[in-house]
């Protein structure tokens, strides 16, 4: 049998580590004297044994079988490929999905850009993604909280970025995920855990009450609507910004719209002459500096974009994953109080075209992927 090594013929012995179907093409991903990790590309087999796969070793021979959408490097939608990997492993206290769809937001193509790199440790190949609506496939030791055939949604952000949910299956650890809302599609399912649980953090991190009422900045984007949502469910007032095509859409979700820009704080007043009790900054670019004023308690400014937040005695907050808040949204889903507009799906294999229309900035309502196995 021959190897090909990112796509040429290559004579070089593997020994009894690595076999590959002749004439067959693969990505390497590092390699060292016991062996060589490969990505195959879509519809090649691959095979080895006791190679090293980052800090774990393969104990036996497999074959790739797994769908997922790949990045090699950093880089745009023009970097993403359809490639077959091998499945994910699932360990302790965690289970492996069966993505029905993924989300996709604009952090996916900001960490492949490097964007988040201060952050993240990415380890290519990779699998962008972190949101996740689909069924338990398996189960792994200590995870009773689950069983086989569960419908399933989740933030699958894990510590470093290697595994995503742009696949076929996913594994998360089971207080990342919680039941689906019986009441929502898996697309719609699918589009909540990042925008829902950011908006759910904010709103408790700023205490807001019944009968209280909330500024939410960019109320009717993807966070915002969320927020909005949830804040009028709970019995406060929101005062939502956006631009006038948006005003009916926010008044459809029970806010209050107000055109953002110059003259921000005269037009709330009109609506709430002693001011607002939080503000909730989704959008950044100074908004947050612009509307303080109208807040007697500046603990209760929280932002998710904007660092001078902290510096006007507020706080900046990122979603995090939590299976609990998680069943928080998906009650208020079967309740009918909150719901998830899909703008658009597209299968998982134009990930790009899907990477290139939430660039755009014209969309309203969440970017989907279908992934069918």
């Amino acid at each position: 049998m021959t190897a090909l090594r990112h796509g040429h013929d290559s004579t070089e012995a593997y020994g009894s580590d690595l076999f590959v179907d002749s004439g067959t093409k693969f990505i390497e991903h590092g390699s060292d004297r016991n062996g060589a990790l490969l990505w195959a590309q879509p519809g090649y087999r691959v095979g080895r044994r006791n190679v090293t796969f980052g800090a774990r070793r393969s104990a036996d021979w497999f074959h790739v079988g797994m769908k997922s959408i790949i990045l090699t490097r950093y880089g745009g939608p023009e970097n993403l490929e359809v490639a077959d990997v091998s499945e994910p492993k699932v360990g302790p206290g965690e289970v492996r999905v069966q993505v029905k769809a993924a989300g996709v937001n604009p952090v996916d193509w900001k960490l492949a850009a490097g964007g988040l790199d201060d952050f993240f440790v990415v380890k290519f190949p990779c699998i962008p993604g972190w949101d996740v609506a689909g069924v338990v496939e398996s189960v792994g030791p200590d995870a009773p909280e689950f069983s086989v055939g569960d419908e399933v949604f989740g933030y699958v952000r894990k510590d470093w970025v290697e595994y995503g949910a742009y696949a076929e299956l996913v594994t998360a650890s089971v207080g990342m995920l919680a039941r689906k809302p019986q009441a929502l599609t898996f697309e719609q399912a699918a589009g909540i855990p990042l925008v829902g649980l950011t908006a759910l953090r904010t709103i408790r991190l700023a205490r807001l009450r019944p009968h209280e009422t909330v500024l939410i900045h960019a109320a009717a984007g993807g966070v915002g609507s969320a927020g909005t949502q949830i804040a009028v469910a709970e019995g406060a007032r929101v005062i939502g910004t956006a631009s006038s095509p948006n005003h009916s859409y926010l008044a459809d979700l029970g806010a209050t719209p107000v055109e953002y820009g110059d003259g921000l704080v005269d037009r709330v007043r009109a609506e709430v002459p002693d001011g607002v009790d939080v503000i909730l900054d989704y959008v950044g670019g100074g908004a947050a500096a612009q509307s303080v004023e109208l807040l007697a308690d500046r603990s209760r400014l929280i932002s998710i974009t904007d660092a001078e937040a902290i510096d006007l005695g507020g706080r900046v907050v990122w979603g995090r994953p939590d299976g609990r808040a998680l069943t928080e949204l998906a009650e208020l889903a079967d309740s009918g109080r909150f719901t998830m507009n899909v703008a658009r799906t597209y299968r998982l294999d134009e990930a790009a075209d899907a990477w290139r229309d939430i660039q755009s900035g014209h969309t309203r309502g969440k970017i989907v992927l279908t992934v069918d196995r």
